[in-house]
């Protein structure tokens, strides 16, 4: 399975294993609770689906890699205890809590969260003398003489034994007692992913044309050359930060985290092409309508792998307005919730407090909440981007409110209301203006080449794009509409991708 089905299928067991009876009693017994084994070739997200099960389930994660452990850390250290056995006092022995399953009880009492995923990475990597403690867990779900608490499902993964020299194989006892998912690369489900997290449009583009170098690895006289797809994700965030700060993008860049001579060559060479048509077409022009007669003319006689990179150019500069838009809505939206409990406790409460204090002790108590989350890591991006915005924005009105002096709840909430009105409107007009850059972008694209097979990319692309099929669903867009009347243009637009990775040229 690609990693996507294996998100799918992690978070089914986990609303499994947590369902409960009428009587409030988990409806899968702990003991069968087969902990799940994610065996997978490194870099290619399985750590990062556990993040957004758990954020998405609202539900704790605790993670561990299990070859930073000892039997010792893993178990816990042995002590001498007294006990009385038929009047008599004996010593024994114990044990102290495991680290891993302490942290588990640290982590529900700071959050609040009783139940969630305790995640252990590199689980068949263990050493020897950890190996029977490790059959044990995975069958009770003990370290030592202590369980993991109820309402905590075990996740576990690792890589196939043939990357990775220190992994152990597991015996027949050990994986009749795991739910056993293989979890293979694949390049269409990780584009939807890298699209809806900032991914450089470059590394996209390229890969798109040259699917084969998204996940390679290969035996060669100097060792192991591989490319995966961690090392495109954070080269491409390592990109955008050079870029920002104006510094070369080059071979050795790329090969830092392209760890395959050939690859890393060919994405350089590529880029610095991407970098001449994005500053040969200037694709603000033409999202604005200020493009010439000689913009077309070179368009229409581009080959097609030119075409593709134009289209990316064009798609990234609309679609990153519509994930800012839609970003801002999310922003304006969660502020709005803050005002009415603001409102709710000053000015209708029947005891009202003055609204600068009640805005005060709100501010607090979001910042003290964002903080929390953000360590324990309960917020993605997005969420954690949206709780600052509003923070800061709290904080504006506190300042606003001490300028103004003395006012009585009424007007100083109308003063608030007056500020958050702003917004909607500077909300209002990003929004017109994206959707003005989506018009003329479909406009520029049909001027250039009509309805054909560039135009069903475009389409392919809007409709698909997690943020453009959102912002048009709310906003509406007519030149999408009109090119989106057959819907066989989707597939249609897939089936055009397949044939561009076919194309042999590009590099020529």
């Amino acid at each position: 399975m690609n990693i996507k089905e294996a998100k799918q299928e992690v978070e089914r067991t986990v609303r499994a294993y947590l369902s409960k009876d009428a009587y409030g009693d988990y409806r899968v017994d702990v003991v069968h609770q087969r902990p799940v084994l994610l065996i997978g070739a490194p870099g290619i997200g399985k750590t990062a689906i556990m993040q957004q099960i758990a954020q998405e389930m609202g539900i704790g994660l605790v993670s561990y890699s299990m070859t930073h452990h000892t039997r010792q850390s893993a178990i816990g250290l042995p002590y001498i205890e007294k006990k009385l056995y038929d009047g008599k006092e004996y010593a024994v022995s114990d044990y102290t809590m495991s680290e891993i399953i302490s942290s588990v009880y640290a982590y529900r009492e700071e959050t609040g969260l009783k139940e969630g995923i305790l995640f252990l990475d590199e689980i068949n990597c263990v050493s020897e003398t950890l190996s029977p403690a490790m059959l044990q867990f995975l069958q009770y779900k003990t370290f030592g003489n202590h369980p993991v608490p109820k309402g905590w499902v075990i996740v576990t993964a690792g890589n196939p034994p043939q990357y990775n020299k220190s992994v152990r194989e597991f015996d027949v006892a050990t994986l009749d007692r795991v739910k056993k998912m293989e979890v293979e690369p694949d390049f269409s489900v990780w584009k939807e992913y890298a699209k809806r997290n900032g991914v450089h449009p470059a590394v996209i583009t390229y890969l798109e044309v040259k699917p084969s170098q998204f996940y390679v690895v290969e035996s060669t006289i100097d060792g192991k050359a591989f490319v995966t797809a961690r090392g495109w994700e954070d080269l491409s965030q390592m990109m955008q930060l050079y870029e920002e700060m104006g510094e070369p993008i080059d071979e050795g860049l790329c090969l830092q985290y392209l760890q395959h001579t050939a690859v890393a060559k060919e994405f350089a060479l590529y880029y610095q092409l991407y970098q001449k048509y994005r500053s040969d077409y200037q694709v603000l022009d033409i999202l604005e309508g200020k493009y010439g007669e000689d913009v077309v003319k070179r368009a229409k006689e581009a080959r097609f792998d030119e075409r593709v990179t134009l289209l990316s150019l064009l798609t990234d500069a609309v679609i990153g307005g519509m994930k800012e838009t839609l970003g801002a809505e999310q922003d304006v939206e969660a502020l709005y919730e803050q005002l009415k409990l603001l409102k709710a406790q000053s000015v209708e409460a029947e005891e009202p407090q003055p609204l600068a204090e009640v805005l005060k002790s709100l501010l607090d108590m979001r910042k003290k909440e964002f903080e929390l989350r953000r360590e324990k890591g309960l917020l993605g991006a997005d969420a954690a981007r949206t709780a600052r915005k509003v923070i800061d924005d709290l904080e504006r009105d506190l300042v606003l409110l001490a300028q103004k002096g003395n006012l009585d709840n009424k007007k100083a909430f109308q003063l608030l209301k007056k500020e958050f009105d702003k917004k909607v409107k500077a909300l209002e007009q990003q929004a017109q203006k994206t959707k003005e850059q989506m018009e003329e972008m479909f406009g520029f694209v049909e001027t250039v080449f009509g309805k054909e097979q560039e135009m069903l990319l475009l389409v392919t692309e809007m409709t698909s794009n997690y943020f453009s099929s959102r912002f048009i669903a709310k906003y509406g867009a007519d030149k999408y509409y009109e090119n989106n009347r057959d819907l066989l243009f989707y597939e249609r637009g897939k089936d055009i991708l397949k044939e561009i990775s076919l194309l042999d040229g590009m590099m020529k």
